[in-house]
């Protein structure tokens, strides 16, 4: 493996003394007599008190009781492992429901938050909605005696395909309360994706909407839904909320009815049922970018404790906050979002539409009017924003944020630091975490108690046991070689399987090594301490036998003034094997030329050795993203080499796909 030459980044954020002492991870320190973060991390990963107990049980037993989650029946241990990390039971013997501790107990007539807002929303055109947690729950109820009225029972599947709309918060929340298996589904899916989702799951209902508002227009949903369910099968009832009014037509068949109609009109009181620990609660699927997408399956005790943990711990929830993620319900962080908020009487904010819409200031601006104290966007949406200047952000009060968020993918420097500096002042520490819709949660995550460099990501988060490992499962994380990121243990939250069954999750995530959880990501741990990721090992660009992740030739690309963005590609060399092609966002005020190409390459080739060096450097003014950010790199690759693209239909804007066979 490729190593570097770069010299290491320093530090430039430390937290003062006293905002450590305020936050919520010192209190927990100072409870257990654990006197600094590394010493944190063994307690909650490694053995406890030299006798060989298990620091990761010992820190799960600590959170239900420390976090006040309530079970209705207490657990008879915290894990049974008998069946190895592959198939760990967690909290057996335990019943609860997700709905109790996200929305009952903060509604209950003495309780604290009953009249706080769980949602705050704003929609594109600009509507502004309040929902309060005594409102959240007559309409969880209502969706439930809803779902009992058509049959649906414990463990029976329920697909939401649902806009960004406070309603889809009810209906998640109303299938913990019967027992159902939620099953988010992206609004930017077109019907393939769609439809594979919904055969898949098998979903006899669906929650829909008649679409919604992006950039200044209104997208429809139902045409796709109703296409999506021809091509699927099973659903037999439809619910469709009405988003857009009179500004779109729907077509209403047999099994469909309006929100209106099948909810509202519902008992707004339901006995949330007490569900065993294991019991299923969403089926979450990966964004998987080649082949069947997988069915995730999570539990209501492994969600509840990972999401409640996250919120808590890393970002350091407090009662004031007003959180706000840039995601959609269909994307892992959409739950996360929620259920973690939600878990302490929190406000989470929801916004419908675009983030440059009607001007490049709009997140800046809804910052500045809500006063929103958390806000977690991806490394690519804040490059895209970069780029329209830094006035668009310095003209708003942004100084009711008290901690930033990330991610998706692997940062560059420079717009790391811009996200710090601009956004977060250079007073908000950026929690950038890592980890995945098969955890719902995160592998690594830094503490807000901890000095951060630029795109770090801390270390491995509370109760994690994560290492780094070579190609024959060698830990090198303390040799600070790149390798491959690994959990030597379980956690509450991990995919208790596939949806699709053993096989399949078994080769996915536990065939490369013996008993290591491979998470398929590039990692490194440096001389201080600091975890850094590199890519996805399975984009890996292995030139003449030697490997890097594209996210390293891009970050060498982007430290040159003139660059944005870029995007790196392998694709087949007679000679080498691969050959690396990069495409180049140039920033406002730049050309592209063949002295730029020249400069551009020599600096990959200073970093990376000449092998590495661009076979082509291509200009181009955007990339191909989904909605939640990310660039869609196997679109770039398939375009140059001629290839068929395959299902785009989470792709935000098609049109960057001419632009990238133009320029091809």
């Amino acid at each position: 493996m490729t190593e570097g030459t770069h010299e290491e980044p320093s530090i430039v954020h430390e937290p003062s003394r006293e905002f450590v002492e305020s936050t919520n991870v010192y209190e927990f320190m100072q409870t257990y007599g654990i006197d600094d973060y590394d010493e944190l991390v063994r307690r909650t990963t490694e053995e406890v008190d030299g006798v060989g107990a298990s620091g990761v049980e010992w820190f799960w037993d600590t959170m239900p009781e420390y976090l006040g989650i309530d079970f209705y029946e207490p657990y008879e241990t915290v894990r049974d492992d008998a069946n190895g990390p592959q198939f760990s039971e967690w909290y057996p013997g335990g019943e609860l429901n997700l709905a109790h501790n996200v929305v009952d107990r903060h509604a209950a007539p003495d309780a604290e938050a009953r009249n706080s807002v769980a949602c705050l929303f704003e929609g594109e055109p600009g509507d502004v909605r309040e929902v309060t947690y005594h409102e959240l729950a007559r309409q969880s109820n209502k969706v439930a005696n809803y779902l009992e009225s058509v049959g649906v029972e414990t463990g029976d599947t329920v697909g939401m395909y649902m806009p960004m709309v406070p309603e889809v918060i009810s209906i998640l929340y109303g299938c913990f309360k019967v027992g159902a298996v939620a099953v988010p589904i992206f609004s930017g899916f077109g019907v393939e994706a769609t439809a594979t989702r919904i055969e898949d799951s098998e979903c006899s209902v669906l929650f829909t909407g008649d679409g919604f508002y992006r950039r200044g227009k209104s997208l429809t949903l139902k045409g796709a839904a109703d296409d999506a369910i021809a091509a699927a099968g099973h659903v037999e009832h439809t619910v469709v909320y009405d988003r857009l009014g009179d500004d779109a037509e729907v077509p209403m068949g047999e099994r469909d009815e309006w929100w209106e109609d099948a909810i509202e009109g519902r008992d707004d009181e339901y006995d949330t049922k007490s569900l065993p620990s294991s019991q299923e609660s969403m089926l979450l699927y990966s964004s998987g970018t080649t082949g069947k997408p997988k069915g995730i399956v999570h539990t209501h005790a492994g969600v509840q404790l990972q999401c409640a943990k996250e919120i808590h711990f890393g970002f350091d929830h407090k009662p004031s906050d007003r959180f706000f993620w840039v995601s959609d319900i269909g994307w892992m962080m959409g739950p996360w979002t929620l259920i973690g908020n939600h878990t302490f009487g929190g406000t989470v904010f929801m916004y419908e539409g675009a983030p440059d819409h009607p001007e490049p200031d709009r997140f800046w601006e809804m910052i500045d009017r809500h006063s929103l104290s958390t806000f977690g966007i991806s490394p690519t949406a804040i490059r895209a924003l970069r780029k329209h200047g830094d006035e668009w952000v310095d003209d708003h009060d942004l100084s009711s944020l008290r901690i930033l968020g990330s991610t998706g993918e692997p940062w560059d420097p420079e717009s790391w630091q811009w996200f710090y500096e601009h956004v977060g002042q250079s007073e908000a520490p950026i929690i950038n975490i890592s980890g995945g819709t098969e955890i719902c949660g995160c592998f690594l995550m830094p503490m807000p108690t901890q000095p951060l460099k630029p795109t770090s990501l801390g270390g491995p988060g509370l109760g994690m046991d994560i290492d780094i490992v070579d190609d024959s499962g060698n830990s090198i994380a303390d040799s600070h070689e790149r390798g491959y990121l690994v959990a030597r243990d379980s956690c509450p939250s991990m995919t208790k399987s596939l949806w699709s069954g053993d096989d399949r999750y078994l080769e996915e995530y536990w065939s490369t090594w013996d008993d290591l959880w491979d998470h398929g990501d590039f990692a490194q741990k440096d001389e201080d301490g600091f975890w850094f990721l590199h890519g996805r090992a399975d984009d890996a660009l292995n030139v003449a036998g030697r490997k890097v992740g594209p996210a390293e030739i891009e970050g060498v690309l982007t430290e040159h003034e003139a660059v944005n963005q870029a995007a790196a590609v392998g694709v087949p060399d007679e000679t080498t094997g691969t050959a690396v092609v990069t495409y180049v966002v140039l920033e406002d005020g730049y050309d592209g030329s063949d002295d730029l190409r020249g400069e551009l390459s020599a600096l990959v080739g200073d970093e990376h050795g000449k092998p590495f060096r661009p076979r082509e450097i291509l200009f181009v003014s955007d990339f191909p993203k989904t909605q939640s950010g990310k660039v869609i790199r196997r679109a770039i690759s398939s375009l140059y080499q001629g290839e068929a693209l395959g299902d785009m239909s989470s792709i935000e804007n098609p049109e960057a796909l001419d632009e990238i066979e133009a320029a091809s």
